[in-house]
């Protein structure tokens, strides 16, 4: 890239008071040999050995330094991020015990919690086999004047004391989530199962459709102590007791998980059969309001506000749950685990409940954090071979941009639909730009850009009908929404399937002034058409 295209993509980022990271590398091989635990979470067979240890870093970490070698040196990182700083860096550890002041005597005193994910189960000629994954951790007692001062820390360019009422205990709940203190090579308590309740609607505690589950009734014990982040993760066979063999039936059959002795450690355990369709759905800025690429107002709506569900969303995913009574959600979100159960709370009491991966905490720089989707999306796919895939995200995520047609290419047969809303097309402060290249060999009819939850009515995802053909799509395939135009020559054109260029998926953002309208008059210049 030659020098003047560097220097505006460097002043655009300074306008766009964007932080600077780095995108994710190529993920993990596909192998998935007998390992020593190390860290979560691993790659597995379809038809997995009785337990499978993990480790992570030593399948990803090899290609993080070279992230940016298909983009171009002369980029700037945050071109290819989607990640903001204030998800990163949380404490763990010994250094919260530091900064609480914590002593030993005060620390063993703490009840142990267990952060119990919901997890997925897969059937093998083995029988049924559960991924359960988590944190072990203490709570520590926090005055309110503490919280307080370690929320302002988060809460960048605000205090704490400026905030609603309502909005200042959020805030503190969530520091203390942060604050905890993990438990590293510890034994997991005892795991006691038991049949869940029928699966209620979608927007009820657990909704969405499964089967009546009837048996499954037992106790497992983990095969493996915590990792040094007091993380657990690995497949346990599990005895079938009543259950339903998973080659027997088409249906999800749900089990409640609970750790024993833990204050909390309950979770829900989601036996999904070999084939069948599962969407995997992004949660931030497509299931809830988040705004992600505006640090201020990412902060508040994480930190602070009541998550929010974006639009009517919901309801799309209520009308698929009823009339695809044996669809599989799985959430994948990269926010750290220590804010999972704000996410699953607000997926129980919004949309179908599924099973949940997030980033666990040996994640924890951008460049892993950038990794992780990759490895946990090739992890759910070849645990499922015969399954299939929706995929659903937003454009703010340059890891979903790269991760999403990878996938489509590495499982071929395996992606049914790719479902991505253009935050930049109705979202004036996405400023992010995001590449499209990745798209250009894969058939339109399986993947859709769109603005609006409608533009998702009447698509028949089940049959593989992906695509509204009455959302112009207008798609160049390479980077979209660089500044003052750059990179907005289309090396070629995906035009609509109505052949129109108006009002299509790919347009720019509206409302822009100052700088952003030089952004806007310089793209339109350059290309007739944008892609969202």
């Amino acid at each position: 890239m030659n020098r003047p295209i560097t220097r505006v993509l460097t002043h655009a980022a300074l306008l766009a008071s964007v932080a600077a990271i780095i995108p994710a590398p190529t993920a993990f091989s596909n192998t998935a040999d007998q390992i020593a635990p190390a860290i979560t979470p691993s790659p597995v067979q379809n038809d997995p050995s009785r337990v499978l240890g993990r480790n992570i870093l030593s399948d990803v970490q090899s290609d993080v330094d070279s992230v940016l070698s298909g983009l171009g040196s002369g980029l700037p990182s945050w071109v290819a991020s989607g990640v903001p700083n204030f998800f990163q860096g949380f404490p763990t550890g010994d250094a919260v015990v530091s900064s609480l002041g914590l002593n030993h005597e005060q620390l063993d005193a703490l009840p142990t919690n267990v952060l119990n994910i919901d997890p997925y189960a897969n059937w093998t000629n083995s029988g049924w086999n559960v991924r359960f994954h988590g944190n072990v951790y203490k709570q520590p007692n926090t005055s309110v004047s503490d919280l307080n001062k370690l929320a302002d820390v988060f809460l960048v360019n605000t205090s704490i004391s400026d905030l609603p009422k309502s909005e200042q205990v959020q805030a503190r709940n969530l520091t203390a989530e942060i604050f905890v203190v993990q438990q590293p090579h510890v034994a997991v308590n005892t795991i006691h199962l038991e049949p869940a309740e029928s699966q209620g609607a979608s927007g009820q505690p657990g909704g969405g459709g499964s089967a009546n589950t009837t048996g499954g009734t037992q106790d497992v014990t983990l095969p493996y102590n915590t990792t040094v982040e007091g993380d657990f993760d690995t497949f346990v066979p599990i005895k079938s007791n009543g259950l339903t063999a998973g080659n027997k039936t088409s249906a999800i059959q749900r089990l409640n998980t609970q750790v024993e002795g833990a204050s909390i450690g309950n979770s829900t355990a989601y036996l999904v059969p070999p084939t069948g369709l599962t969407v995997i759905s992004d949660i931030d800025d497509i299931l809830r309001v988040t705004k992600i690429y505006e640090p201020k107002q990412g902060l508040l709506n994480s930190f602070a506000r009541p998550f929010t569900p974006w639009e009517n969303m919901p309801d799309i995913y209520r009308n698929w749950s009823t009339s695809l009574p044996d669809l599989h959600f799985h959430y994948l979100t990269t926010t750290p685990e220590q804010v999972t159960r704000n996410y699953m709370q607000f997926i129980y009491t919004n949309y179908p409940g599924g099973s949940f991966d997030t980033r666990p905490l040996n994640f924890s720089d951008v460049s892993a954090t950038l990794s992780i989707r990759k490895f946990l999306l090739q992890k759910i796919f070849e645990t499922f071979p015969e399954r299939k895939f929706i995929l659903v995200a937003d454009t703010s995520n340059s890891d979903v941009m790269k991760d999403y047609p990878e996938m489509a290419t590495e499982f071929p047969g395996q992606v049914q639909c790719i479902l991505l809303r253009n935050t930049s097309g109705t979202d004036t402060g996405d400023k992010f730009p995001y590449d499209t290249s990745g798209f250009k060999n894969l058939n339109q009819s399986n993947y859709m850009f769109f603005l609006h939850p409608d533009d998702l009515t009447n698509l028949d995802i089940g049959s593989g009908q992906c695509y509204n053909r009455s959302i112009p799509q207008n798609l160049t395939f390479g980077y979209q929404g660089l500044p003052f135009g750059v990179g907005d020559h289309p090396t070629s054109l995906n035009g609509s399937a109505n052949h129109t260029a108006k009002g299509g998926a790919i347009g720019l953002s509206q409302g822009m002034t100052g700088t952003s309208s030089l952004v806007t008059v310089a793209a339109i210049v350059t290309v007739a058409f944008l892609f969202l």
